[in-house]
């Protein structure tokens, strides 16, 4: 109650000062007039009871005098005095029954009659004070009256009741002013109206107003009255002057239409009123509509200047209402109890009500005008309990009585209020003064209406019905264009109220806190002023701000909301509290954490679990409000660089944890973590403190794609960083472990389990379905390499087998496509889901470990090169020692000495196989399958079908046939007997290379076919045998065709037209030892098709040569291709003395037959010194290839000279076997002209 009293709202202090309460000499005044109401109580006394009547004779009514026609039941009479009337006319009597009936018991004359009714007034006035005596207490305790003088005012007032019926008198002054909404009875629509006042026999007509339903009349008329039962008969008629109503007229003594009247107690009136007045029916057949407004001015006798009567009775009911609430109750608005529809009628208790129902009843006060002046009442206690629901159910009332039309009347409700006797005015302003007071009230609603209080909380709510009432008051009554609304003003009132509420706790967080979660702690210290609020030095205000934050809305969210849902499309108090509260939280949070950012005096832990707070606040309370559905929150941003720093800080622990792993795994000796899992604990270790580090990133649950990429990005960096350098220890430390017999392939297994560990982030950080897609295209591009292969195998389905596929190397050319198409479905992937930059430092690092995986399987794969070699020399050996023809009948045999010959290197795989099968995962194992496969087809190639020394193959040619006859030479660097294959032994290594790639097959469980048929190294061994069936001449013309460049890179030539004609450029290349020019032509005969070529050696220029004894050059030109072994292929110029830029001039002929074009051809110029007794030594060298003059014809070729000639594989594969051909002279001399050279140690 210490609130209610003490509000200093404006309605309370405006409705506390009330007039009535003070003036006395008005109190005075009502006082006598209720005992006088009361004691003669007109609800009991005068009313007529009438009944349908049977006349008998003709009779004639007392109202009209007019003859009550019919047969039976023609009239109305009354039960007790005997009056009798019309059914139209019975409203219209004086309701003076008492008295009648007095003069109808009396059997003497006027005195008689006169003392009968006096002495039948006294009795009802006795019987009244005897069993009422309740009544007049409470009126005498409510006027603050002694009980001696309220005896002698007792006896007063029933004198004057006496005295009243005989010696009452009043002057009356009507204004009839005007009339709205009247009855159309013309046929034309309209009405011509006027109006019949009449006051006991007394009757004035005003004039008529011709075609109109809302006339005007304003016309005055005086009136004296005797008897203060008279009514005033005010009737409203349409006058017509045709024969029908003549006829009416002398039937009924009524020519016009009836269109409505109003009858009005005399003893209701006192004073000067305007008033207006709903026309009312005669019968149940009369159609009535509209209202008239008449000014009424009355002088009662004796009572000249006294207040009118609802002045008088507003008097009453508040004396009434200040007795029962500030002098019985305290302040307390005492409620009655009271069920069904007309309860809201009633004010107080039984009592009490009944006084002000007589006292209406007795001076004409209509109960619109009680529940208004009762509302007004009640606006001075509206904060008390129970009093907002009453004002509500009273105001909805009221709104009901002036904005529902009815029948009886179209007058807009606006009018009708206006016609109000409570004041227009003064309900407007009492109504405006009371809206304001509740929007105050409610945007502090958490303090006038606790939550803990659940009566507290119905006045919440009827206080905002109250609110709703007024608008509808405004809206519907005043017919306001667009009031605000109800919902919208709760709205804010409730916004209000929250902002309030947030500044509240963020300005008391640290006590607030306390008090609430905190036990109470004597002993603790209180936080200097300063430290209370947030700081820079630490995190601790935010955390309790948010637990404050969340019971705000929380209460809002349980305790308010199911009270206040009115507009559940419009208001929801948890939703607006949570939306309010984090908005400004949001403000504050942003600017707090900037000062943060610019100090960072805190742990990044700390920030990281503020971070949690708030996204739990967030995610819990604000995101599936309206306004943030489908919105980017901003919150993320906040925190981004204390969670990149944790990040930054959370590289370096990671990679210290990577190098303790890696130390423990070391000491353990990379022990296999279990039977199944084949690598060992510090890959387990890495990614389990990787994947907790992450976890932490993800349960953020970042709903900013943009904050996001920067956490995956740096994230993606601590990743690729601690894998690359686990990579890189391993990668250092493998060639000490490559002998022990497991480690290097648990080393291998940890870098592939990376990888497989890899994916898996790289699926939770993003990229969901990447690895099942590849699984399926793996298995269709599997299936499509068998059935190109011609196969059927059964399909890897699994996802180390899928991961395999992906795992290609780069020189693996069927997969090389599809491993491509992987990276781009992968990127293209990720790109949806992450960050695509994040996404491709991830996938970059797949490669780089891809690639780690690729050196470290090379390496181990290199270690057995050695002893892989040892089982190729000795299937050199057992391979030389088959001797005999091939043919059908040895086929068998030809098997039988493949298995043999493969013994050596069978029985070496097996060992080591299988080891690897047992300690290596899939996809190690058939990289490793892959490095043994390519150093196996390799050793064949290099050891048995065309063996080498350790020198450069060049090198053996050059150093093993300067003559030749010393082609044996060659021979003693390679392994075994150096000798062409026979073809029974070509057939042996087709039937031994079928065996191994069945072996690394090993019916699907190995590498897959396709794989082994298209692999380079196989493609190349088969392509070195088929050179053993080759003829001399096809080597010679593969040679020719394929070797481009075997001087100074192919460059340098140019050509004119003769020899007379220099270049108009120098050759151009790099360190020239001189210059030979040939004159050429190309001869074809037309008929045969012959082909010849004529060369003139011309001369040479500016060789480079320094000898101590004479210098006797001379040029040596020879034809190469093929179909020459019959012709002569080699001419010589005779040599010249000391000459360094001779002049030769000799021209030789070549003749090359019609089996090949010219473009299988080639000059080989080759200058010399000659030497008497021994080998003449080589100046330098130069190919002119024919194809480049066919064009021309005849042209003169100036040619820079070289020190060697320069081959490709396919010209060293052709050398390895012509110069195993040591019985054909074509062969050797090939092999002899290609591998000459200039001697280092000569000539310079």
């Amino acid at each position: 109650m210490s609130l209610v009293q003490a509000r200093k709202a404006g309605i309370a202090s405006a409705m506390a000062a009330r007039s009535s309460i003070k003036d006395e000499e008005l109190k005075n005044h009502v006082y006598k007039k209720t005992l006088q109401a009361l004691i003669y109580p007109i609800s009991c006394t005068t009313p007529h009871n009438f009944e349908v009547w049977t006349a008998t004779t003709p009779t004639y009514c007392y109202e009209c005098e007019g003859l009550l026609w019919g047969i039976a039941r023609q009239g109305m009479r009354c039960s007790e005095c005997g009056v009798k009337c019309h059914e139209k006319c019975q409203e219209l009597l004086n309701a003076d029954c008492l008295q009648r009936a007095a003069e109808k018991s009396s059997k003497h004359g006027a005195e008689d009659r006169t003392q009968n009714i006096i002495m039948a007034m006294k009795d009802r006035m006795k019987i009244r004070e005897r069993n009422k005596p309740e009544i007049f207490e409470l009126i005498r305790e409510v006027y603050v009256i002694s009980k001696a003088i309220h005896a002698q005012q007792m006896k007063t007032i029933k004198q004057s009741v006496l005295d009243g019926t005989s010696k009452w008198s009043a002057k009356i002054t009507i204004t009839v002013v005007c009339a709205q909404g009247l009855q159309a009875k013309d046929k034309t629509g309209s009405s011509d109206p006027y109006v019949t006042v009449q006051v006991g026999k007394t009757k004035k007509r005003t004039k008529t107003i011709y075609g109109n339903l809302n006339p005007v009349w304003d016309e005055k008329y005086h009136f004296e009255c005797h008897n203060s039962s008279d009514r005033i008969k005010v009737r409203v008629w349409d006058e017509d002057d045709d024969i029908k109503s003549r006829v009416k007229q002398r039937l009924k003594r009524e020519s016009d239409d009836f269109l409505g009247q109003s009858i009005i107690e005399v003893r209701t009136l006192s004073g000067e009123m305007d008033v207006w007045y709903n026309l009312e029916k005669r019968t149940d057949k009369s159609a009535v509509s509209g209202a008239i407004r008449l000014q009424i001015n009355v002088e009662i006798k004796g009572e000249e200047k006294v207040a009118p009567y609802h002045v008088q009775y507003t008097c009453l009911h508040e004396n009434l209402f200040h007795h029962s609430t500030d002098v019985l109750g305290q302040g307390v608005v005492k409620i009655p109890e009271a069920r069904g529809d007309d309860a809201w009628k009633v004010y107080f208790d039984d009592v009490a009500q009944e006084i002000v129902d007589e006292f209406a009843m007795r001076y004409g006060i209509e109960s619109i005008y009680q529940a208004m002046t009762h509302f007004a009442c009640l606006s001075s206690k509206y904060m008390c309990p129970g009093v907002p629901a009453v004002m509500s159910t009273l105001l909805a009332n009221i709104n009901a009585f002036y904005a529902h039309t009815t029948a009886s009347t179209n007058v807009s409700a606006s009018d009708r209020f206006a016609a109000s006797n409570f004041g227009k005015e003064r309900f407007v302003k009492l109504l405006d003064q009371l809206h304001n007071s509740l929007r105050i009230d409610l945007s502090t609603y958490r303090n006038h209406f606790p939550a803990s209080s659940k009566d507290r909380l119905q006045d919440l709510k009827s206080t905002v019905d109250l609110l709703t009432s007024i608008t509808f008051f405004r809206m519907k009554v005043q017919e306001l264009q667009s009031p605000p609304r109800a919902s919208q003003v709760v709205r804010d009132c409730v916004k209000a109220c929250l902002n309030s509420t947030y500044d509240y706790i963020f300005n008391n967080c640290h006590e607030l806190y306390s008090r609430q979660y905190q036990p109470v702690d004597t002993n603790k210290e209180e936080l200097p002023l300063e430290e209370q609020g947030p700081s820079i030095k630490n995190l601790d205000f935010w955390p309790k701000l948010i637990m404050l934050i969340v019971s705000i809305i929380e209460e809002d969210r349980n305790s308010y909301t199911p009270v206040l849902n009115q507009f559940p499309q419009e208001l929801n108090v948890g939703k607006v509290s949570a939306e309010v509260m984090w908005t400004m939280f949001a403000q504050d949070m942003k600017y707090g954490m900037e000062e943060h950012e610019k100090h960072r005096l805190c742990k990044s832990t700390d920030y990281m679990n503020l971070h949690f707070k708030v996204k739990w606040l967030y995610n819990e309370y604000v995101k599936e409000l309206p306004n943030f559905t489908g919105v980017v929150p901003d919150y993320p941003s906040w925190f981004v660089q204390f969670v990149l720093q944790w990040l930054d800080e959370n590289e370096d622990v990671s990679m210290e944890f990577m190098h303790g792993a890696l130390e423990r795994d070391k000491k353990d000796g990379f022990q296999q973590t279990s039977e199944h899992a084949l690598f060992s604990c510090s890959v387990v270790d890495i990614f389990t403190q990787l994947n907790q580090s992450f976890e932490i990133i993800r349960k953020l649950d970042c709903p900013d794609p943009n904050v996001l990429a920067q956490y995956s990005r740096r994230f993606s960096k601590t990743i690729a960083k601690v894998l690359l350098q686990y990579s890189a220890i391993l990668t250092k430390s493998f060639p000490s472990y490559i002998d022990k017999e497991k480690i290097p392939c648990v080393l291998l297994n940890n870098v592939q389990q990376l990888r497989i560990q890899l994916e898996r982030m790289f699926e939770s950080m993003g990229a969901k379905q990447i690895a099942r897609e590849e699984a399926q295209q793996n298995e269709e591009v599997v299936e499509e390499e068998e059935e190109e292969a011609g196969e059927e195998e059964k399909a890897v389905t699994d996802d180390e087998e899928a991961k395999a596929m992906a795992d290609k190397e780069k020189k693996d050319e069927p997969v090389e496509k599809t491993e491509s198409a992987f990276e781009e479905k992968k990127l293209e992937t990720a790109g949806k889901k992450m960050d695509s930059e994040a996404s491709d430092i991830l996938n970059d690092l797949q490669v780089k470990l891809n690639n780690v995986l690729d050196e470290l399987s090379s390496t181990f794969g290199n270690s057995f090169q050695s002893r892989i070699n040892e089982c190729m020399r000795q299937m050199a050996s057992l391979l030389y020692q088959i001797k005999g023809p091939l043919n059908a009948n040895n086929k068998i045999q030809v098997e039988a000495d493949s298995d043999n010959m493969l013994r050596p290197l069978m029985d070496f795989l097996d060992g080591r196989l299988t080891l690897f099968a047992t300690v290596c995962e899939k996809t190690v194992l058939k990289r490793v399958l892959k490095e043994l496969w390519r150093i196996v087809m390799s050793s064949l190639e290099k050891t048995i079908v065309l063996p080498q020394g350790s020198d450069t193959f060049g090198a053996q040619i050059l150093s093993a046939a300067k003559e030749l006859g010393q082609l044996s030479k060659l021979k003693d660097h390679m392994a075994g007997e150096a000798k062409s294959l026979s073809p029974r032994q070509c057939a042996v290594m087709d039937v031994a290379l079928d065996t191994i790639k069945q072996y690394f097959h090993a019916g699907g469980n190995g590498l897959k076919k396709a794989f082994l048929e298209k692999s380079p190294e196989l493609s190349s061994l088969r392509h070195a045998l088929s050179l053993y069936t080759q003829t001399t001449d096809t080597l010679i013309k593969t040679f020719v065709t394929t070797q481009h460049a075997q001087v100074h890179n192919g460059k340098g030539i140019r050509l004119t037209p003769n020899d007379k004609i220099q270049p108009s450029r120098g050759s151009g290349v790099d360190k020239p030892i001189g210059e030979v020019s040939v004159q050429i032509e190309l001869h074809t005969h037309p008929k045969s098709g012959e082909r010849k070529v004529t060369a003139r050696v011309i001369g040479a220029s500016d060789l480079k040569w320094q000898t101590s004894g004479m210098f006797r050059p001379f040029v040596e030109i020879t034809m190469i291709g093929p179909h020459l072994s019959d012709k002569k292929r080699k001419f010589q110029t005779k040599s010249k003395n000391n000459a360094w830029s001779p002049k030769f001039n000799e021209t030789f002929h070549f003749v090359l037959g019609n089996q090949d074009g010219f473009e299988c051809y080639e000059l080989q110029v080759c200058v010399k010194d000659y030497c008497f007794g021994r080998a003449d030594r080589v100046v330098g060298l130069a190919v002119i290839q024919l194809r480049e003059i066919t064009a021309k014809g005849n042209c003169a070729c100036w040619c820079p000279l070289g020190q060697r000639i320069y081959m490709d594989d396919t010209g060293l594969t052709a050398m390895r076997i012509l110069s195993q051909r040591s019985n054909d002279d074509v062969a050797k001399e090939f092999v002899k002209l290609k591998s000459e050279t200039r001697s280092a140690e000569e000539g310079r």
